[in-house]
C-alpha cells in the first residue's frame, strides 16, 4: 500500500502561483510515475502532469506554459508548480502514483482562485 499525503492548497488571487507537494511513503524512483490530477464538483477527473521514474515530466497541452511538475527523490516528494492561475484552475488536485498496474490516490487538496 502506498499513501500519498498533499499539501499546499488554498487560496490565491488571478495571477498569482502556488505549489503543492505530495510526499510518498515509498521511494518515488520505485514508483511506475507519478502525476497530478485535478476535478471539479460534476466533472471528470483531469490529469494535469505527469513525471516518470527517471524524471521526465509532462503537462497538459492547455497548461504546459503554467503548471510544472518536479520532484525531490530524497525527500519522495513531487511537486506543481501553478503559475499564472486563473479562476478556471479552481478545483480539488489529487497526487496519484502508479505502481506497475496499480493506481494510488492522495486525498486531495483544495486550490481555489478568487478574483
Amino acid at each position: 500500500q502506498v499513501q500519498l499525503v498533499e499539501s499546499g492548497g488554498g487560496w490565491v488571487q488571478t495571477g498569482g502561483s502556488l505549489r503543492l507537494s505530495c510526499t510518498a511513503s515509498i521511494s518515488i524512483t520505485s514508483v511506475t510515475n507519478m502525476a497530478w490530477y485535478r476535478q471539479v464538483p460534476g466533472k471528470q477527473r483531469e490529469l494535469v502532469a505527469t513525471i516518470t521514474n527517471d524524471g521526465w515530466s509532462n503537462s497538459a497541452d492547455s497548461l504546459k506554459n503554467r503548471f510544472f511538475m518536479s520532484r525531490d527523490t530524497a525527500k519522495n516528494t513531487v511537486h506543481l508548480q501553478m503559475n499564472n492561475l486563473k479562476l478556471e484552475d479552481t478545483a480539488v488536485y489529487y497526487c496519484n502514483a502508479r505502481v506497475s498496474t496499480t493506481m494510488y490516490w492522495g486525498q486531495g487538496t483544495q486550490v481555489t482562485v478568487s478574483s
